[in-house]
C-alpha cells in the first residue's frame, strides 16, 4: 500500500511546487485510491473465508462417503450380517491420509467465529482480517455431553462463560436451531455454529422456543441527519424554490430547510448515495448509488423521485452499473427529458437514458475513460453535447444519431493538469474548468479549445466552480481555502473570503436563497451566508469512522466521538453542536458520569480521557494496557467505571469527588477475546460483559468471575448494551455469524430495544426479546455498520451512529 502510495504521489507532480498530498488529501482521491485497493483486499478476504467454508463442506461430504464405502465394503466382506449390527471400517482398506482426512473433517466443522465490528475495520460492510490473529488460537470449547464446565485455556478459570456451553454441530442444520434447556433453565443459540447458553430468570418456566415474538406497537420516524458528505464526493449541494438545500450523507438524501429548522428525507436508496442532479423543473431529483448489500434493488442504479412528494419516479439501471454511479446530469435544452450517468467501473462507462416516458430506456452507451470521472454535465446552451472532467482529461461529448462522439479539450500552449477538478457553464455559453495546477480555463462555446485562461486563480487546486444568478462567477480553493468573486469577463471583482480550517477546504459552491452563497466542505460540514460579511456554519460532521455515541443523563444531549479526533456535544432540540473539542488520539467510545457534568472519552492508544463539560477541559487522563479501549460504563450511582479493552481484560475504578478522582480497583481477567460490551446491574453490585469469541462472563465489584449462573440469573441490568443475553437472544437473525449485530440499546422503561447492524439497518425490537427470530421494525438510513444506537434519557427519541458513513441519525419514537 505504501508503495502504491509513494507512485501514485511521483506520478502527479504540479507546475507550482504544491505537493500532490496537499491537493489529493482534501480533495479525496487517493484516499479513493487507497479504499479501492482496500475494498478489493477486503473482498479476497471474504473470498476465501467462503471457500473455507466450502472446504469444510467438501470434508463433511468426503466422511461421508468414506463411510458409505466402509458400511459397503464391511457388507460385502460380510462383516455386518444384519442392519441392526453397528458397522465398522475396514481400516485396511484406506490410507492413513484418507482416516487423517476424515476426522479433521469431524474436527473443523465448529469454525472458530471471526469478529470485524471495529474501528480498524477497513470497510463498512465486511469483516476485517487485522484481528484474526487474536482469534485464531481459540479452541473450541467442548460438548455438552461432556459434564466438567472447566475451561480448556486456564485451569483455573471455571466455565460460567456462556460460550464454554458450545457444542460442535453436525452436519444436520436441525442441530444449529435454538434450544430451550428446561432443567438447565437456559436457552442455547447459535451463532456461526457456535453455540451460546443463555440463562433466564429462574421464575421463567414455560418457554417455547419455536414461538415467534411479536413487534412492538412503537415505531421509529426519521427526525434529523446530522452530517454532510463532502469528504469526497462533488457537486452534490443545491438550494430548492421550496426554500429547502439538498445534499446527501450514507444513503440519505437531505432536504434541509434553514430558515424554518426541519428537514425532510429521501431515504429509498439501499446503500451510499454517490451524486445528485437537479431536473430544469427544479422538482424531480435525480440520485445514483453505489453496490449495496439486496441482491436486486442493491446493485447500483439511479433513482428519479419527487422532492415535493418524495414519491420515487424511475429507477433506472439496475443491472446496468457495475460499481456506482458516480455523476448524473439532466440534459437542459429540452426540459430535462434525457439523463447521463457515469458507471465509476474500470472503464467509466457514459449512457445516456430517455426518461421522457412512464419507462425510462437506455438511448446510448460507451466506454469513456480508464481514468477516474470527476464531473459529467449536460451544456446547458448546447443541443446534445455533454461535458466530462477528471483525472489528466477534459472532454466534449456529442449524442448524434443515438451514438456518442467524443473530442478531447486541446491545451496547446497551455500545461496539461494532472486533474480537471470542477466544471460550470458561463452565461454566454463558455465552458470553465478549474484544475489541479490553481488555473480556471475558459472553453469556447462550441469549441474544445481555450480560448481564456486565469492563471494561478488558486494557491492549489480549484475544487468549485459557480456561476450566480447575477453572472458573477464564484471559485473555491482547496488548499488556500479561499473563496474569489469574478466578474463576466474573468476579472478578480476584490471580493474574497477564507474558509476556517475548523471547517477545510472547499468542497463545492452553489447559489442559495437571495444573494446568499452555499459552501461545502471536505471536513463534511455546510457554511451559509455572503463574501461580504460571514459564513456561518448550518452542518456539522464528523470525517472519519464514527464509534463512540452516548446519551446525556439527564437532558436532550448526546455526545459521539470518532478516529477524526473530534468529540461532538450535541443537542437534540435545537439539532445544533453546544461545542467541540479536538483531541490528540482517535477515539472509539465515550459515556458519561450520572452526575451529567462529567464525561469519559476512550481512545484508540489505550488511553481514556475525563473531560469536564462546563470548561470542556482535560481534567485527567489514564492509560490500560496498549490497545483500543472498546466501550466505558459508569456504576448507576457513579461510585465505579469499567473500562473494557481491546486486550481482553476490563479495568475497574473506583469514582470519587463527582467524577474528576479515579483510583483502579483491579482488572477483570477471564475473556478470551476482546471486549465487546459492558452493562451494570442496577445495585451496581456486578457487572455482565460480552467479548469478541461470544462470550458472556460475569463479575463482582472486587474483579472476580461470578461462576454460579443462579447467582445472577435473576439481577436487574440497569442497561442493556450487551448483544448476547437472554433478554436480547432474539434480535440475532438466523444463520447470524456473531458479527451481524454490534449494538444495541434498551429504553429505560424496558419496553423497548433497538439494534444496529452490519447491514446499515436500525431494528426495533420488544423487549424483553428472548425469543429467538422475533419480529421487529427495520429502518435504512445508514449505508455502513451501525455502530451505535442509544435512547435519550427520555425514551422520546433514539440515537444512532453509522462507523464508515460518519453520520448520526436521531430517529422520533412513535
Amino acid at each position: 500500500m505504501a508503495d502504491i502510495e509513494r507512485e501514485s504521489e511521483e506520478s502527479l507532480v504540479v507546475n507550482n511546487g504544491t505537493s500532490v498530498s496537499d491537493i489529493l488529501s482534501t480533495d479525496g482521491l487517493l484516499s479513493q485510491e487507497q479504499e479501492e485497493l482496500v475494498d478489493r483486499v477486503a473482498y479476497l478476504e471474504k473470498k476465501v473465508r467462503k471457500q473455507e467454508d466450502e472446504i469444510i463442506c467438501l470434508k463433511t461430504a468426503l466422511s461421508d462417503v468414506i463411510r458409505r464405502l466402509g458400511v459397503l465394503e464391511a457388507s460385502q466382506n460380510n462383516i455386518l450380517p444384519s442392519k441392526t449390527k453397528p458397522y465398522k471400517i475396514n481400516r485396511k482398506s484406506y490410507p492413513s491420509t484418507d482416516r487423517k482426512s476424515h476426522l479433521n473433517a469431524l474436527e473443523n466443522v465448529n469454525l472458530v467465529p471471526h469478529r470485524g465490528s471495529s474501528s480498524s475495520s477497513p470497510r463498512p460492510h465486511h469483516k476485517s482480517s487485522n484481528h484474526l490473529k487474536k482469534w485464531g488460537s481459540l479452541s473450541n470449547s467442548a460438548d455438552l455431553s461432556n459434564t466438567s464446565l472447566t475451561s480448556s485455556r486456564s485451569p483455573t478459570r471455571r466455565s460460567f462463560s456462556h460460550s464454554n456451553l458450545s457444542q460442535r454441530p453436525t452436519s444436520h442444520r436441525g442441530s444449529r436451531e435454538p434450544n430451550w434447556n428446561q432443567a438447565e433453565g437456559y436457552l442455547k443459540v447459535f451463532l456461526k455454529g457456535r453455540g451460546v447458553a443463555l440463562y433466564a430468570p429462574s421464575d421463567l418456566t414455560d418457554f417455547d422456543v419455536g414461538t415467534v415474538g411479536e413487534a412492538p406497537n412503537e415505531k421509529l420516524q426519521l427526525e434529523w441527519v446530522y452530517g454532510y458528505r463532502g469528504r469526497d464526493c462533488r457537486s452534490n449541494l443545491y438550494h430548492l424554490p421550496t426554500g429547502e438545500i439538498i445534499y446527501f450523507i450514507a444513503a440519505t438524501v437531505v432536504l434541509y430547510n434553514v430558515e424554518e429548522g426541519m428537514q425532510r428525507h429521501y431515504n429509498q436508496h439501499t446503500d451510499d448515495v454517490k451524486c445528485i442532479a437537479i431536473h430544469p423543473d427544479k422538482v424531480k431529483i435525480a440520485t445514483g448509488q453505489v453496490a449495496g448489500h439486496e441482491k436486486k434493488e442493491g446493485r447500483p442504479h439511479v433513482r428519479i423521485w419527487d422532492s415535493v412528494s418524495l414519491n420515487t419516479l424511475h429507477i433506472i439501471g439496475l443491472g446496468d452499473f457495475e460499481r456506482a454511479v458516480c455523476c448524473v446530469s439532466f440534459s437542459k435544452l429540452d426540459g430535462g427529458q434525457q439523463l447521463v450517468c457515469v458507471d465509476d467501473a474500470n472503464e467509466h462507462v457514459i449512457s445516456v437514458w430517455d426518461i421522457s416516458r412512464d419507462k425510462p430506456h437506455k438511448v446510448t452507451e460507451t466506454k469513456s475513460s480508464t481514468e477516474p470521472v470527476l464531473a459529467a454535465e449536460y451544456h446547458p446552451y448546447e443541443n446534445n453535447q455533454i461535458v466530462m472532467c477528471g483525472k489528466g482529461q477534459i472532454s466534449f461529448w456529442t449524442l448524434e444519431s443515438g451514438t456518442l462522439t467524443k473530442k478531447q479539450g486541446i491545451y496547446e500552449k497551455m500545461e496539461k493538469p494532472k486533474f480537471v477538478l470542477c466544471l460550470a457553464f458561463a452565461e454566454n455559453g463558455d465552458v470553465l474548468s478549474g484544475d489541479s495546477n490553481g488555473n480556471i480555463f475558459v472553453w469556447g462555446r462550441g469549441t474544445n479549445r481555450i480560448s481564456h485562461a486565469v492563471n494561478g486563480a488558486h494557491d492549489g487546486g480549484v475544487f468549485s466552480l459557480c456561476v450566480m444568478k447575477d453572472g458573477t462567477i464564484l471559485s473555491g480553493g482547496g488548499k488556500d481555502r479561499k473563496v474569489y468573486q469574478f466578474d463576466e469577463n474573468y476579472k478578480r471583482t476584490g471580493l474574497e473570503t477564507e474558509i476556517s480550517e475548523e471547517f477545510g477546504p472547499v468542497r463545492t459552491l452553489s447559489q442559495g436563497h437571495g444573494n446568499l452563497i452555499l459552501v461545502g466542505t471536505t471536513r463534511n460540514s455546510i457554511l451559509q451566508g455572503t463574501l461580504d460579511l460571514k459564513l456561518n456554519p448550518i452542518v456539522y460532521g464528523h470525517l472519519d469512522e464514527l464509534w463512540g455515541l452516548a446519551p446525556h443523563p439527564s437532558q436532550h444531549q448526546f455526545m459521539s466521538c470518532g478516529s477524526d479526533k473530534h468529540v461532538y456535544l450535541w443537542d437534540s432540540m435545537s439539532h445544533s453542536v453546544v461545542w467541540s473539542k479536538e483531541i490528540t488520539d482517535p477515539a472509539h467510545s465515550c459515556c458519561f458520569h450520572p452526575e451529567g457534568n462529567i464525561a469519559v472519552v476512550g481512545t484508540h492508544n489505550a488511553r481514556w480521557l475525563v473531560i469536564d463539560l462546563n470548561t470542556h477541559d482535560i481534567i485527567t487522563a489514564h492509560t490500560d494496557g496498549n490497545e483500543q479501549i472498546e466501550c466505558l460504563q459508569f456504576s448507576p450511582d457513579g461510585k465505579y467505571l469499567a473500562v473494557g479493552s481491546r486486550d481482553n481484560y476490563i479495568y475497574l475504578y473506583q469514582v470519587s469527588d463527582g467524577g474528576t478522582k479515579y483510583t483502579k480497583v483491579g482488572r477483570c481477567s477471564g475473556h478470551s477475546s476482546f471486549i465487546t460490551h459492558v452493562d451494570w446491574s442496577e445495585d451496581g453490585q456486578y457487572l455482565v460483559s460480552n467479548s469478541g469469541d461470544y462470550e458472556v462472563l460475569y463479575w463482582t465489584t472486587n474483579c472476580r468471575q461470578v461462576t454460579s449462573p443462579d447467582n445472577v440469573r435473576n439481577v436487574q441490568w440497569a442497561t442493556q448494551t450487551c448483544t448476547l443475553g437472554f433478554n436480547v437472544a432474539g434480535i440475532w437473525p438466523e444463520g447470524a455469524d456473531g458479527t451481524d449485530v454490534n449494538t444495541c440499546g434498551r429504553t429505560k422503561n424496558h419496553t423497548v430495544i433497538a439494534s444496529g447492524d452490519d447491514f446499515g439497518k436500525v431494528n426495533l425490537y420488544k423487549y424483553p426479546c428472548c425469543k429467538p427470530r422475533s419480529s421487529c421494525h427495520s429502518y435504512k438510513a445508514h449505508s455502513s455498520h451501525v455502530t451505535a444506537v442509544n435512547f435519550l434519557f427520555d425514551d422520546s427519541r433514539l440515537i444512532t451512529a453509522g462507523g464508515r458513513d460518519m453520520a448520526i441519525m436521531q430517529w422520533e419514537l412513535i
